[in-house]
């Protein structure tokens, strides 16, 4: 009988992942087996590989074990939350409540390569706030007892103290894995922010800079988050933080700051040029004539009559430059013509590339923690979330990667400033962004205005923000269509722009997977195989199955799905019929033929709805392959 291949149900495997692009490019250091022969690839690279003991690089204690942790797959999936989401069918946008860890592995995929910004507020390890599993080799076990779905022995999330001897690595090791993960997920041409405060901004440097690149790092914003000091300070009161901006490759080889009134203000016409409003640069040159002999020589000014030349210094431009700025008389001399030497004019109808962004950002252009928590203040009352980053600071970052298509990733949501922020992007100049959001189950202080307010999690307090700013758009797109009667009395304005999100939820797979780690006594993989009988989970949901399969086929949680019937059982058509999914728990030889007609790239079916008809799976493989369907698994 021809067997028909299992559909894999854990997370990507990153080191066959990583060994695949090392193939691509040095396919002759692989033997037979496909392992790397590390002899060869020494021959290959020649004197480039560095074999010493004594070598310029950052260790710390566990960081071995943070790529076990990355190359240990998640075998958890994520199940959706239809009641807590909005426009489920519709929407592009996600949040995902759960580790960020896990979450990061199960989206390796779906999203590898399709991120174009990602930016991350992490713990700063203050000692107070630091929220982690405290064997990080486990992760969603422990992230599961921590979150009451399995029977907690001890295991907890919990800060992380000075008092500790691995203070720093510990958060190292937290930080590592995570970005490692992150990357992956980065298109070619996108770029990463990374806010972060003194503690750790050196140590967090040098961890970008292996997992990036040094090649790749653009900036260490400092971004004023306040303006005031603070008399609570023992040495010296802090008013900024930093934003660590690296690329994923040198894709990104130019960006530009959008325009504004600010930057445009200094533009007027005072000799009524027909061409409109210009302001004027220097032409004198920073080199010295001995520097730049080829650019010294002399310029008539028109008014005087007079060739001035510059004592010490050379022009910025050539001769023949030069003389193309006569000619168009671009050659300013001042009002009256008394300017010893000539400036550039320099119109704003020209100006059509932005502008050149800055490394410090100030909080008038990008806002404050207070106006943050302003904003929050504003949407789900006072003091319910300390410290949050305002809007302006996250919508400044989006107009710098000018990409209005941006898919945008956010894996410490907080209270869901990103979320805010791309919505009312999109709002004010019609863009099409779309968000991913995580954020862990964190419990709120029983005696906390946020416990009093209702909320029991971050989560929650997350998922109802940004329901609250889609109320806020809405509102304002009712207030100003009223304005502009652009609506019958009585009705809504329907928003041009997506304004819903679907809501999942990081859970243990829908299936049972077999554990290579179980005792090999024969009465332990005796009981073990009685429970793979039927591997699928009695609690299971059919919804939650099918988006498991979907997420660990490659596909986004936002692809559209349809449902079919053929020959009387439902069938799930995904991506216009790219894939076919049929979880009935009963297959005849005519469903197969029918879903085989519709010659979709691949085929899922539940191994059990065969029922032992050795036969009818033997005629199925045929049936899919007569058809093309060379995809074709069970699970």
């Amino acid at each position: 009988m021809t067997e028909i291949e299992k559909q894999k149900l854990t997370s990507m495997d990153i080191t066959e992942y990583q060994k695949q692009k090392l193939k691509e490019l040095f396919p002759e250091a692989f033997t037979e087996d496909d392992k790397i022969d590390w002899d060869k690839l020494r021959l290959t690279l020649g004197d480039t590989v560095d074999i010493g003991k004594e070598r310029f690089g950052m260790n710390w204690p566990g960081k071995s074990e943070c790529f076990k942790t990355i190359q240990q797959p998640s075998i958890g999936t994520l199940i959706p939350e239809r009641e807590q989401s909005l426009n489920f069918e519709s929407t592009q946008n996600v949040f995902v409540e759960g580790d960020n860890l896990e979450v990061l592995k199960l989206l390796q995929k779906s999203y590898l390569g399709k991120i174009k910004m990602i930016f991350i507020d992490p713990p700063y390890n203050t000692g107070n706030e630091f929220i982690y599993p405290d064997n990080f080799n486990e992760t969603l076990e422990t992230y599961l007892e921590y979150t009451g779905q399995v029977d907690s022995e001890g295991k907890k999330f919990s800060t992380n103290t000075e008092t500790d001897g691995r203070f720093h690595s510990k958060w190292m090791n937290m930080i590592y894995t995570r970005l490692f993960l992150a990357k992956n997920l980065l298109s070619e041409d996108g770029v990463i922010f990374i806010s972060i405060d003194d503690r750790e901004q050196d140590n967090l440097k040098k961890i970008c800079n292996e997992i990036f690149g040094e090649e790749n790092f653009i900036a260490n914003l400092v971004w004023e988050k306040r303006y005031t000091r603070s008399n609570d300070a023992k040495l010296m009161a802090s008013v900024i933080d930093y934003i660590l901006f690296y690329r994923k490759s040198g894709k990104v080889s130019k960006l530009r700051e959008p325009r504004n009134e600010k930057s445009d203000s200094i533009y007027s016409n005072p000799d009524n040029d027909p061409r409109g409003s210009w302001t004027s640069v220097s032409y004198v040159s920073q080199r010295t004539k001995d520097q730049r002999p080829n650019l010294s020589y002399k310029i008539r000014n028109p008014s005087t009559g007079k060739n001035v030349e510059h004592p010490t210094n050379a022009w910025k431009y050539s001769q023949d430059q030069n003389s193309i700025h006569e000619n168009e008389s671009k050659l300013f001399w001042g009002t009256d013509g008394g300017y010893q030497f000539p400036r550039l004019k320099k119109f704003l109808s020209e100006l059509t590339d932005g502008l050149v962004p800055i490394n410090l950002w100030n909080y008038k252009d990008t806002g404050t923690v207070d106006d943050g928590t302003k904003e929050v203040d504003n949407l789900l009352g006072k003091d319910i979330f300390d410290y949050p980053k305002p809007t302006r600071l996250i919508k400044r970052m989006l107009n710098l990667i000018g990409d209005k298509n941006a898919l945008v990733l956010d894996f410490f949501a907080g209270s869901g400033t990103t979320a805010q922020a791309v919505l009312d992007l999109n709002s004010q100049d019609d863009g099409n962004r779309k968000f991913i959001l995580i954020q862990l189950p964190e419990r709120i202080e029983k005696n906390s205005l946020a416990a009093k307010a209702g909320y029991k999690k971050i989560s929650n307090l997350t998922v109802d923000r940004i329901k609250k700013s889609i109320d806020k758009i809405k509102n304002q797109k009712e207030q100003e269509a009223k304005k502009e009667k652009e609506t019958l009395f009585g009705e809504t304005i329907k928003a041009n722009i997506d304004l819903g999100f679907k809501v999942f939820r990081l859970a243990p797979s829908n299936f049972r997977i077999w554990d290579n780690a179980i005792s090999k006594e024969p009465d332990a993989i005796q009981q073990a195989l009685f429970e793979h009988v039927d591997h699928i989970s009695p609690e299971a949901k059919q919804e939650a199955i099918l988006y498991e399969l979907l997420l660990k086929s490659g596909f986004k949680l936002t692809t559209a799905i349809q449902q079919v019937t053929l020959e009387g059982k439902l069938v799930y058509s995904v991506a216009d019929g790219e894939l076919l999914i049929c979880l009935e728990k009963e297959l005849s030889q005519e469903v197969i033929k029918a879903i085989a007609e519709r010659k979709p790239s691949r085929v899922i079916c539940l191994d059990g709805s065969f029922q032992n008809n050795d036969q009818l799976k033997t005629n199925a493989v045929q049936i899919m392959k007569s058809k093309g369907v060379l995809n074709f698994r069970t699970v």
